[in-house]
């Protein structure tokens, strides 16, 4: 897995996930609480998340086959989908189901001591996690807000991280919260209320992986500096004189297939429009170094015909021609 896929965030998010899990499940078996039981299966989901995004790391580089000749990178998509099928089923569902049982049936806290003192323990261990998850993603974030990292990155593996330290985080002031309540006043419901919004909350993030990874998986374009940039290094002005229409795809995170019709003129001979796509594939992989696969089809722009199309900036002739080739 390379640098951007935030190997070092997931290794520390998943050791620490195995930690607080043993944790809050030793803390559980003493005290009885619903929200430490809901929480130590959190940890244990998310440490098993971790696994799945680092096997997919791995199965994602493996060299393409006459099966699978464009490789095997969005196999990080879906082992991060599965990450959120997880969370959801697991994590979310699990602690729904255990908050409705407190709720239901409740009962005091006992030794306080050991829920309160792992929920401090893995409120520090979850900060290290999210402050590695963080400082990985500023290398890469630039000037993205941090929901348009989210939704924008097209590694999967640190806006998943992010959110499932996010999520831990949360999930931990409100089990802090509802075993706080629940020994305040004596009623385990609050413990039970607490579980509850741990499960919600899970949901909410798997749904949001979900969607986000879903959008990989059917296969999303290069982000818009890269496509300009693509545009300026493909257009000559000389014999390429502009883009007739160009479709970007992601294989995978640090893989780009670059597809472009380009204009030639009609006298210009095979040698020299051979020449002229050969030389813009070296300037697409230079201003663009994960356009790996690259297609170019030469073609002679008819004007007449682009303006006839019923949506000209879509049809093959169409769309305006970029800077360059003015």
């Amino acid at each position: 897995m390379s640098a951007s896929g935030g190997t070092k965030a997931i290794v520390a998010a998943l050791a620490a996930n195995l930690a607080i899990a043993v944790a809050k499940f030793v803390a559980f078996l003493f005290s009885g609480s619903s929200s430490m039981l809901a929480e130590s299966v959190h940890s244990l989901a998310d440490s098993g998340n971790q696994g799945l995004l680092l096997l997919g790391g791995k199965k994602a580089q493996r060299e393409a086959t006459p099966q699978h000749p464009f490789g095997y990178g969005r196999e990080r998509y879906i082992y991060a989908f599965l990450v959120s099928i997880v969370l959801f089923s697991v994590g979310g569902m699990f602690a729904i189901y255990e908050g409705y049982e407190k709720i239901k049936h409740p009962h005091p806290i006992e030794a306080w001591y050991w829920p309160v003192g792992v929920l401090v323990f893995a409120i520090i261990a979850e900060t290290f996690s999210f402050r590695t998850a963080i400082k990985e993603s500023n290398a890469i974030r630039g000037a993205l807000s941090w929901t348009q990292f989210v939704r924008r990155a097209k590694a999967p593996e640190l806006p998943v991280v992010l959110l499932e330290d996010l999520g831990a985080l949360v999930g931990l002031f409100l089990a802090l919260g509802g075993v706080g309540l629940a020994l305040g006043t004596g009623n385990g419901v609050w413990d039970g209320i607490g579980t509850l919004c741990i499960g919600v909350l899970l949901i909410v993030i798997a749904i949001v992986l979900a969607a986000e990874t879903k959008s990989l998986l059917l296969g999303e374009a290069a982000g818009v500096e890269d496509v300009e940039k693509i545009k300026k290094a493909l257009v000559d002005g000389e014999v390429v004189t502009r883009i007739i229409h160009m479709r970007t795809l992601h294989l995978g995170p640090e893989e780009l297939l670059v597809a472009a019709k380009v204009a030639v003129e009609h006298d210009d001979t095979a040698t020299e429009i051979a020449h002229a796509i050969n030389a813009a594939e070296d300037r697409i992989r230079a201003a663009v170094p994960i356009a790996r696969v690259i297609y170019l089809e030469p073609d002679i722009y008819d004007a007449a015909a682009a303006e006839a199309g019923v949506n000209p900036a879509k049809s093959p002739g169409g769309g305006p021609a970029p800077d360059a080739a003015h």
